[in-house]
Parts: structure tokens; sequence; C-alpha cells
């Protein structure tokens, strides 16, 4: 039996790619649309170990999977709260930005329609060409390979954590990716003290979870800045997570695209919101006003070394103006250091011979979000993410996914007029 060849088939099903598969649904209505989806993990889930009580959002509710593409979509946050029955609590509320739970929540309603269409515990493996109009994908699921066709694959892995050189997690070094995973069945657990090393969002929201849920153990706070930096979220700053933004960074020369990026960076990265800064400093200077101090802030501060042993982790810490060092012993030891983009060559495997790469090594890819490639195919890859050097600061962020996903799909249609002619 021929196997089919599916439309679309998407890498991951994070909000990036949940967002498709709404645009698919929408823009393309019809039962000619064959799209599925492969996603490594169980079951829907976006930065679980993240979903700390009381921590919101930092982007605008309306900057959902869908309302920047098309503000009457039934996949809306504002639909999301009517099915719920909070819309008139929320707005009571006065807010533009939902806990950082109840978006998951509305993430997850969303995902549930789109469960026929999902292979959750399935990992894709490598990607061959199969002909010039279609791709192989293969999948490992329940310890078996399958291969799927697709004339289009959009890849939309989303980002991995970074550790510092030579660091290696464990059950007492963790990143800020995994700490509700790491804390979870933790709830008679009394720490002597904790270290958290970053400044910006991930860990001001890590110390102060830590500060609030462990009452009698130490928090300390190691960063090189002298203090945490607001995020510049002001009015004409946030004009870089505009649509147009990414035509004008895209059209730019490398010299500006550098620039712009150097010149947004206090938008979304090393930043912290300014409401989470003054409560850290209020219990900071409560404490030093009580005489006991739990709160530590060790600023212009360096980890130097880090010795994982059977009854701890001893942390050096190194005070850069003088040089002075000292060790911490703590319980455990929590990175928040970031994430990078995902290397798309690396997934891509046999697929990346066919496809054009710009002088960085870098793929060349088009304001659409596809990969070029060599003349004559007639398969597409796009990307959602490892665009920033391409597209902007913008364009893999939570705030475009409703304008990216829907060029995307028009893209598609484009290109390939038989893809949706059923659809139409």
């Amino acid at each position: 039996m021929q196997t089919p060849v599916h439309d679309v088939a998407g890498i991951g099903f994070g909000p990036s790619n949940l967002a498709l598969a709404v645009a698919l649904a929408e823009e393309h209505d019809g039962p000619g649309v064959d799209a599925v989806f492969f996603e490594k993990q169980p079951e829907f889930g976006w930065h679980r170990g993240m979903l700390i009580d009381g921590a919101t959002m930092q982007v605008h509710f309306l900057k959902d999977l869908v309302s920047l593409r098309n503000p009457a979509s039934r996949y809306s946050f504002l639909a999301y709260l009517h099915a719920r029955g909070r819309l008139v609590d929320f707005v009571n509320h006065k807010t533009m930005f939902p806990t950082r739970v109840e978006f998951h929540d509305y993430l997850e309603w969303a995902a549930a329609a789109f469960a026929d269409r999902v292979h959750y515990g399935t990992e894709v493996v490598a990607l061959r060409p199969h002909d010039d109009t279609a791709l192989e994908v293969v999948v490992r699921r329940d310890d078996r390979l399958e291969t799927h066709l697709a004339r289009n694959v959009v890849v939309g892995v989303g980002l991995e954590p970074v550790l510092p050189g030579g660091v290696q997690a464990g059950e007492r070094i963790w990143h800020t990716a995994d700490l509700l995973t790491k804390l979870d069945g933790r709830e008679d657990w009394n720490p002597r003290r904790l270290v958290v090393v970053g400044a910006g969002q991930s860990a001001a929201e890590a110390v102060e979870y830590l500060h609030r849920t462990f009452p009698e153990t130490e928090v300390c706070a190691v960063f090189a800045r002298y203090g945490y930096a607001p995020a510049d979220d002001s009015p004409f700053a946030n004009r870089i997570f505009d649509p147009e933004a990414v035509d004008h960074f895209y059209a730019a020369s490398g010299e500006v695209k550098r620039m712009l990026l150097e010149y947004s960076r206090n938008t979304n990265y090393s930043v912290v919101d300014l409401d989470l800064i003054d409560e850290l400093y209020r219990r900071a200077y409560a404490e030093k006003v009580a005489g006991a101090e739990r709160l530590r802030i060790l600023n212009v501060s360096r980890v130097l070394d880090v010795r994982d042993g059977a009854g701890g982790v001893r942390v050096r810490v190194a005070f850069l103006p003088t040089g002075e060092a000292a060790d911490l012993d703590a319980d455990a030891l929590v990175y928040a250091t970031g994430y990078r983009e995902r290397d798309p060559l690396d997934l891509l495997g046999e697929v990346a011979g066919d496809c054009r790469t710009g002088p960085d090594g870098r793929p060349a890819v088009r304001r659409d979000y596809r990969i070029a490639t060599k003349p004559g195919r007639e398969w597409a890859v796009y990307l959602q993410g490892a665009t920033e050097h391409s597209h902007g600061i913008a364009s893999s962020l939570l705030s475009m996914t409703a304008v990216r996903t829907g060029e995307i799909v028009r893209s598609i249609g484009r290109r390939s007029a038989h893809v949706f002619e059923e659809a139409r």
C-alpha cells in the first residue's frame, strides 16, 4: 500500500506549532488539509518546571495564539476565558498579564482541540529527502521506527536549557527549567542554604519562590551585575515586537542587524520585571532591619568552582572588585543561565545537504521562514525558532506567534497550489 503524503508535518507541539495547527484550521478550513504533529513529551506541556504560583506572563494576553492574526478566532485567550466562565472575572481583575499557570491552562485547552492530529510520546529521529516533492520524517514511538511522508515540514522544537561549561545537572545541581520538577515530592525538605546563579527573570523568580517556599532557608542570589536590571517594556521600546519590525530587520544590512539586536537586548535578555525587583528588595531590606538576613544578594560576583559531594554542593564564589573568594555549602545549586536556540541543521540530517547556508554556516532563511533550498526541490522546511539572526529578536517569541504562523500557512498555500486544493 502506498504511504500517504501529509501536506504538513510539524516537529514539536509547543505554542508555536499549536498556533500553526490553529492557523491551518482557520485559514484553510476543510477536509483537504492533512496535518500531523510529532511531540516528544507524553502530553502537552510548556515550561512546566517554571509554572510558579503567582508568576505572570511577560506578554499581553492579546498576544496569544491567534488574536493578532484573527481577533475573531474561537481559539483566543478571551474565548478560553468565556469557555471557562471567567471572562467577567478577568476583566474585573484589570490586568493585561495573566498568570503563567492560567496561560498554560489556555494552551492545554487549545491543544485539546487538535488531539487527533498530534502523536505524543513520539520523537523525530531523522529527516530524509524522499523525492523532489516530499520528505521522509522518521519517528520513534514505543521503541519502533515509523516513516511518514510530508510535502512541508515545520520545525518548532523550542529552546534548550544552557548550563555553564563543565557543569553537569544532577540531584543537587539544577537548571531553572526543572525547578518545580526537582522540588516535586520534597514537601518535608528543609534545606539550610540554596544558591541561585543568574540575573534574569527566571533567576529572580526562582529566588523569590525559594525564599517564600522555604521560610527557614538561606537563599543566595549570585550574579555579576550590581543589581537586577529592569526590563524595558515601555511603549516605544515594545515596537521591536511589532510584526513590521520583522520586515525592517530582515531587509537590514548585517551591520544594522547587529546594532538592532544590541539595542533591543534589554527588552528580553537578562532583565527582570520591575515589580519583582521591588519585591525582592523589600524583603532584603526588611530582613536587614530585623537583623536576620535570609535573602543574600551576592552581586558583582561569579561562581569559580562547584563541587558536588555526598553531603551537598560546595560553591566557590568570588567578589569581582577585590577577587576575594569564599565557599558556600548548599543543599542545591540552581542555574538560571538561560536557553539557546537548537541548531536546525542537527535535526535536518540528510535534508541539510539540499539546504543553503549563509556565510555564518547557519541556514539561509527566507522572509516566510522557509529554509532556502537547491533548485528543483518542491518540498519545504519552515523554522519556528532559530531565526533571530535573520528575522530579529521578536521573530521566534510568543509575541509574534500568531502572525508568524499565519505567514507560514499562507506561504505554503502560495507555493503549492495542490496542497490545499480540496480545502479550497
